[in-house]
């Protein structure tokens, strides 16, 4: 029996071995994988086709030096979307919904595009600490503010997406705990209970997809204003 609502979110441990790593190995195994053949299926077809319109919608605004993360930014997508996805299903675990791991994913890239721009444009990158135009008075306050600002990025990212999951499925097990309880009580309001969960697990799914895309779309807007 479950003690609390949030005991959804701890990482099942089996024999001593921590379920997250097979959580976060084993949906590479469900896309399919390209073969020499000259005619590929339907599948890898429309796989193909979702990678190419996500990565030009994705680094249109970017400069050509900022091309070279396509492959990184589309496997972040497509990772993240599998996870979120797959912790909607019945006795799974979302690791997403780890603030540890998505600061794990955050920090790094993140920390990469502002090395990227401290090492290819350092002047340029400094200057957004300062907004042009700005009163000498308040020249020390703004660059305060600023640079508390670009280390916030990082947890902004990580938190947002955590936050989202997290509420989500909190949300879908507290609808789905009245609806088993009031079904022998009050069945009418049981089923609509019902259709509400079914509705939202719906709304649940979009929010899965689109946090994934947010993540990633944050990630190139900063490394756009590095490159």
């Amino acid at each position: 029996m479950t003690l609390s609502f949030f005991d959804q979110f701890m990482s099942p441990v089996y024999m001593g071995v921590p379920l997250i790593a097979l959580a976060l190995a084993l949906p590479w195994l469900l896309f399919p994988t390209p073969t020499h053949r000259w005619l590929n299926s339907r599948l890898l077809t429309l796989q193909g086709w979702f990678m190419n319109r996500f990565s030009y919608q994705l680094l249109m605004p970017l400069n050509v030096g900022g091309h070279k993360w396509a492959m990184i930014f589309a496997s972040l997508m497509i990772f993240l979307i599998s996870l979120n996805m797959l912790g909607l299903l019945p006795y799974t675990f979302t690791p997403t919904t780890q603030l540890s791991m998505n600061m794990g994913f955050a920090v790094p890239l993140w920390l990469a595009t502002v090395i990227i721009g401290m090492r290819n444009q350092p002047t340029i990158a400094l200057g957004h600490l300062l907004p042009e135009g700005t009163p000498t008075p308040l020249i020390p306050v703004l660059i305060i503010i600023e640079t508390i600002s670009l280390f916030i990025r990082p947890l902004a990212l990580g938190v947002r997406l955590t936050a989202n999951l997290t509420a989500g499925h909190l949300l879908i097990q507290l609808i789905a705990t009245a609806a088993f309880v009031l079904l022998p009580i009050m069945p009418t309001v049981s089923i609509i209970t019902s259709i509400i969960l079914f509705l939202l697990t719906l709304l649940e799914v979009a929010v899965a997809m689109i946090q994934a895309y947010v993540f990633v779309l944050l990630l190139s807007l900063y490394l756009q204003e590095n490159i």
